[in-house]
């Protein structure tokens, strides 16, 4: 049998499989207010043939968010809302996290309280655009954080991550990559401060690491997970030596006694997984264009513990039965990806729906 297909440990829990669905912003919450529409449960208990389901990226506190129609776990209407999710999930048989995002200067005014400028390590505005609810538009030159300011967006991660739980999700995945604001602190390019959290790399990782500590200490380790992406290099992130970067940032992660590590790799001039997987102690993912044939080669020589699919699994709400029958599978419709209603997000056809045409 496939190794795919074998259980695999996570953290405090035995997921059924190694078939993990990657987070995929699909932008179907109420721009409003952040709360997800009626169909996402659906959504995502369609996929739930997943080992692990991480969920969207999900903004922890408003000035986070960076995306129109993006949801959030701040409010009680959030938290109640997800709750209909993770109940979906757990009905059938699999594990949610939930994948907590803070896109820091990838913003726009218009999406913060008050219109304020995004915040960001340092005050520099980023090449590129976002989408608002008037279209595209450039980013700006973010505020630069004060470092009371980021104790308090340290102090909304750790109550996100108490929401998260509270909202049923089994753990929750830091999202530090992507050029959001955990990588902005990270970077040289995008980090030029001059105190603690910037200059040398472990100064520039220890915002990282004191968001990671503050979620550990709501969720226990052992329900909490961090995804990178080196040299990935999205949204105008440039690091001087990224390679000394992650292999730092790496090694002082096994404190925590996270249940994994989720790299995903677009474009990488080394091999990443080869230069990581050895310095860490919990399970790790492998993400980042990978078909079943590439996953299983990984699997099988000890490259990764389990895998990670993004389009695949969006087009597929079966893509583990896909895999398991080596049947084909649906071609994407990417002009529903971002927004709209239930096409190209629920109607997807599962195999059994497919042959009975």
């Amino acid at each position: 049998m496939s190794k795919l297909f074998t259980p695999v440990r996570l953290g405090r829990y035995e997921l059924s499989n190694r078939v993990i669905m990657a987070p995929m912003t699909r932008s179907r919450a109420n721009d409003s207010d952040g709360v997800i529409n009626d169909i996402v449960p659906t959504y995502y208990s369609q996929r739930a043939g997943a080992g692990l389901i991480i969920s969207e990226g999900v903004y922890p506190s408003a000035n986070g968010k960076g995306y129109v129609s993006t949801p959030g776990i701040e409010t009680d209407a959030q938290v109640e809302a997800w709750k209909r999710v993770t109940d979906a999930v757990h009905a059938r048989g699999s594990r949610i996290f939930m994948q907590i995002m803070h896109c820091g200067r990838i913003s726009h005014p218009s999406m913060q309280p008050g219109n304020a400028l995004p915040v960001a390590p340092s005050a520099i505005q980023p090449p590129g655009q976002t989408w608002t609810a008037t279209g595209q538009q450039d980013f700006v030159t973010p505020h630069e954080l004060t470092v009371a300011e980021i104790h308090e967006v340290i102090s909304r991660y750790r109550t996100a991550t108490r929401r998260a739980i509270e909202a049923g999700f089994d753990g929750v995945e830091l999202h530090g990559a992507s050029g959001y604001l955990p990588e902005q602190f990270l970077a040289s390019g995008s980090n030029k401060r001059k105190d603690e959290y910037g200059g040398s790399t472990a100064n520039r990782a220890q915002f990282i690491l004191e968001v990671l500590a503050a979620i550990v200490e709501e969720a226990g380790g052992d329900r909490v997970g961090l995804k990178i992406s080196p040299e990935m290099n999205f949204n105008g992130i440039v690091d001087e030596s990224p390679q000394a970067t992650y292999w730092e940032l790496v090694d002082k992660l096994n404190v925590f006694g996270l249940a994994h590590l989720h790299v995903a790799l677009f474009g990488a001039p080394i091999d990443y997984h080869a230069l990581l997987k050895p310095r860490f102690k919990g399970t790790y993912l492998m993400g980042g264009g990978l078909d079943q044939t590439s996953a299983e080669v990984a699997l099988d020589a000890g490259r990764a513990d389990a895998t990670v699919f993004g389009a695949a699994f969006l087009v597929n709400p079966d893509l583990p039965v896909r895999f398991a029958k080596d049947a084909p599978l649906n071609s994407p419709d990417k002009a529903t990806f971002y927004g709209g209603d239930a096409k190209g997000y629920i109607d997807y056809p599962e195999l059994e729906a497919t042959q009975a045409a």
